[in-house]
């Protein structure tokens, strides 16, 4: 009876261990479940990459200096949108070829009578003008730029892919080639612009640094 005892025991300790066993690793089962839940999920790998660079083959601007070939050194073509990219070029390009005749024009044909800004120089006559002008130049860039935006509803353009926005000369020509050829015109007008002002103000502050004229 004793021996039938002692096993019985034996028997009822050994399924009580497991029992205890099997409800520690269900448990940790679950906690590494509920550890799982709130794990952050992996990440797949997004492509920042647009790719616009096949809508360059469409657009104007491909020419002799840069060997017939888009010239995209840097890939942005991958991220910025091209038709924004052509207007900011043409927008920094016009700009550039109004501040060329600005930063020139003093020094060969002098200054309008002025009792603020009495220098040639160029950098010396933006610190010279009254703060007004420049408050007014902010307020007349503001109107122009809403003035665009509204033709642009209209369906007519600043780029040259429809009836121009403005075009007091009459310059717009009705063959499309023509059209073309005016719009890589004022394109690479426009490029030059901007190498040319950025070597001006180089040599401004670097003096000698670019071969720029002596009037400049």
């Amino acid at each position: 009876f004793f021996c039938a005892r002692h096993r019985s025991v034996a028997s009822h300790f050994v399924i009580s261990e497991i029992t205890s066993n099997m409800k520690s690793v269900a448990a940790l089962v679950a906690l590494a479940g509920s550890a799982a839940a709130f794990s952050p999920a992996p990440i797949s790998r997004v492509e920042s990459s647009l790719s616009y660079a096949a809508e360059l083959d469409s657009m104007t601007g491909v020419s002799a200096e840069s060997g017939n070939q888009v010239f995209d050194p840097l890939n942005l073509s991958d991220y910025v949108p091209t038709d924004w990219a052509r207007r900011a070029e043409l927008s920094n390009g016009r700009s550039a070829m109004l501040a060329t005749v600005g930063w020139v024009w003093p020094k060969v044909f002098g200054t309008f009578d002025s009792q603020d800004v009495t220098t040639t120089d160029p950098i010396d006559a933006i610190l010279q003008a009254d703060p007004q002008w420049w408050v007014q130049w902010i307020v007349i860039c503001g109107v122009f730029e809403t003035w665009k935006y509204k033709q642009e509803l209209n369906g007519k353009s600043f780029l040259g892919g429809a009836e121009p926005a403005v075009d007091y000369l009459k310059l717009w020509p009705e063959d499309p080639a023509k059209q073309e050829e005016l719009k890589l015109k004022e394109l690479k007008n426009a490029r030059l612009a901007m190498i040319g002002i950025a070597g001006f103000a180089a040599n401004h502050f670097l003096p000698g640094a670019c071969p720029v004229p002596d009037f400049a």
